[in-house]
């Protein structure tokens, strides 16, 4: 088993609350990760037609079966009913620790914790795994702070894994990634969208999708996508939402903090796994991706998704934003963290020229009087320092 870097956050925020709530994307781990931290715990999944039926029928009969014994309760958001209960349960005995609630439908299952559980729990989200934990590095990484340490290069070909991508069922070689990410669109986010908004035109949806990846690290216009799909930006409005609490893309917002010049308003979009992402963009090998025009946009998708890992599996908040003014003067993408501003560039080649580095150089002065660390992420190997600006390889994010 591959160690996940949240592990410890789970058995620490496990000892404060009574209850501990993971989300994230279907076949990111999760259950495979609590069963290890909770190995003590009793473990039920609603997912079993049986158990579901109990808990709904019976829902403090169902609880009251586990006593004051530690529970896992998967794909909790199937048994909205129960959390009523759970919050008297909760009330009554508030062991730390007790309940640990799994879900990949993160927009049924917050919604009802909203409801019922406000206080009582931690919220985590897990994603797929991560460049340092596939290296097998046994301590996570320190996000935010610069200089960085740079371990050593890990035995992975970069292209072949932003192509391959980071669900922990790809991380065997002899697993065809273009048929399990095309088995987990039929199978997960159709049936997704189906159960939320009743879709019926899934060869449109489809081509929502092709289109979204393809305006991956993009500023995101609703009215120009629908349009291309051919739906009402209402209908695009709701099919983006669901692929954001489904865990497939997520909106990047700009950082706008203390600038008085006129800035960009509208989110970009990215892809939590850049596997996914290469499928829906249909590039057939990692050597296509190599030289795909799309390239530099799946690295950056890379960068954005490795660093908000690193942040969740600490369980804080990724606080990533971009910066881009209404000239086109931008940076990739900003970090606010105690310490200052950290200012990143992605830079999907293995060489850099000074022009790789020149939306840094003129940072400090968008930035005013804040205080701003700055950073190259970029394909090759080697780290350096170049004009006070600490460039980085692709596995350390």
């Amino acid at each position: 088993m591959i160690l996940r870097h949240m592990s410890a956050t789970l058995g620490r925020l496990a000892s404060q609350f009574p209850v501990l709530t993971l989300t994230g994307p279907r076949q990111s781990g999760k259950t495979t990760l609590v069963k290890a931290v909770f190995s003590g715990h009793d473990y039920v999944t609603l997912e079993n037609p049986d158990t579901l039926s109990y808990a709904l029928d019976d829902p403090r009969g169902f609880l009251a079966q586990f006593g004051g014994r530690g529970v896992i309760l998967d794909e909790a958001q199937r048994a909205p009913k129960l959390f009523s209960y759970l919050q008297g349960n909760v009330d009554e005995n508030r062991k730390p620790g007790r309940f640990i609630l799994t879900g990949s439908q993160n927009f049924l299952l917050l919604q009802t914790i909203t409801q019922s559980l406000a206080g009582r729990t931690a919220i985590l989200h897990l994603l797929p795994l991560s460049t340092a934990e596939l290296a097998r590095c046994k301590v996570p990484p320190r996000v935010g702070q610069l200089p960085r340490p740079v371990p050593a290069k890990p035995k992975l070909r970069m292209w072949e894994q932003l192509w391959r991508g980071f669900y922990p069922g790809l991380s065997q070689e002899k697993m065809d990634p273009s048929a399990w990410c095309a088995a987990y669109v039929s199978t997960y986010l159709e049936r997704d969208v189906r159960q939320v908004l009743q879709v019926g035109n899934l060869t449109a949806f489809h081509k929502f999708l092709g289109l979204c990846a393809g305006r991956a690290g993009q500023l995101l216009n609703m009215a120009n996508l629908a349009a291309d799909v051919g739906i009402s930006p209402h209908t695009a409005k709701q099919w983006l939402s669901v692929l954001e609490t489904s865990f497939v893309v997520y909106r990047l917002e700009p950082y706008h903090n203390n600038f008085n010049k006129r800035l960009i308003k509208a989110p970009k979009i990215y892809f939590h796994d850049t596997g996914l992402l290469c499928h829906l963009l249909r590039i057939a090998s990692p050597k296509a991706l190599e030289s795909h025009p799309l390239r530099g946009a799946v690295f950056e998708n890379y960068v954005a998704a490795e660093f908000m890992k690193s942040r969740l599996n600490l369980g804080q908040r990724p606080d990533l934003y971009f910066w881009r003014d209404s000239n086109g003067q931008e940076v990739d993408f900003l970090h606010e963290s105690q310490s200052g501003l950290m200012a990143i560039e992605a830079k999907s080649g293995q060489t850099l020229d000074s022009d790789a580095f020149s939306a840094l150089l003129k940072w400090p002065g968008h930035a005013g009087n804040e205080k701003a660390h700055a950073a190259v992420v970029y394909a090759g190997n080697e780290s350096y320092i170049r004009s006070g600006i600490q460039v980085l390889p692709w596995w350390v994010i």
